[in-house]
């Protein structure tokens, strides 16, 4: 697939829509989103990086942190703003160019982001992470495990300009994020697992996901699974 013909205007009109008018399409992020949320200890500041619908802000509310957010979708963050009182804690913005200040947060979280990103875009965020991150601070967050890009290629039937049905441009092994972060950060960990929100699933989706699960226990692969890192900027 010739992930060029993505722009960053295609991601922001693609992101647009999702996180506006599709909203349902983050259903399942929850149980990934509660997964990286339950690893921040209480009272930490954190930055959000691509807001999705806002579940993680929900969450890092509930568990008392002090939640900041980032995302080129001026409605969703408009949005975040009514809806918990953010005010400049939630900034229209890009990763590659983070509007805080140096060592700002104990955490930043990038979920399901790092795979939109084309390569000089991806470099310029972790150089803005390790900026803005406190020292001993943490990046924290996923991304697809071992994707094949070419098997989310969509057509556009307006200009028949070829592209994954996501925005995805990075394909991440755990080796390949290992040695990614290890320019910036110090690698703590980096774990493979597929993550499910079982309370959107019928019976038979609740059956399929607890065997899936079960079978990536016992170290065994899908096209599902996720890779999850945390890193640490030194101190």
């Amino acid at each position: 697939m010739s992930t060029a013909t993505i722009t960053q205007q295609d991601q922001d009109r693609i992101w647009e829509h999702f996180q506006n008018e599709g909203v349902e399409s983050f259903q399942q992020s929850a149980g990934r989103l509660k997964f990286l949320a339950d690893k921040i200890p209480a009272g930490s500041r954190v930055l959000d990086i691509g807001v999705g619908s806002g579940v993680f802000e929900s969450l890092a509310i509930q568990r008392g942190l002090d939640v900041h957010c980032l995302d080129p979708s001026e409605r969703s963050i408009q949005a975040l703003q009514t809806r918990h009182g953010l005010g400049e804690k939630a900034r229209v913005g890009y990763s590659q160019s983070i509007p805080f200040d140096d060592n700002s947060f104990d955490y930043i979280v990038v979920s399901e982001v790092l795979e939109h990103l084309t390569d000089e875009i991806l470099a310029a965020t972790l150089n803005e992470v390790h900026r803005t991150l406190a020292p001993g601070g943490r990046l924290l967050g996923s991304v697809p495990s071992r994707e094949v890009l070419d098997a989310q290629q969509v057509i556009c039937p307006c200009c028949a300009v070829p592209f994954h049905r996501w925005g995805h441009m990075q394909s991440f092994t755990p080796r390949r994020m290992h040695d990614l972060l290890s320019d910036n950060l110090v690698v703590e960990r980096i774990g493979e697992r597929p993550f499910v929100s079982l309370r959107h699933l019928n019976w038979k989706g609740k059956f399929a996901s607890t065997l899936r699960l079960m079978a990536s226990q016992l170290g065994i692969r899908s096209s599902e699974d996720h890779l999850w890192f945390v890193a640490r900027k030194a101190a």
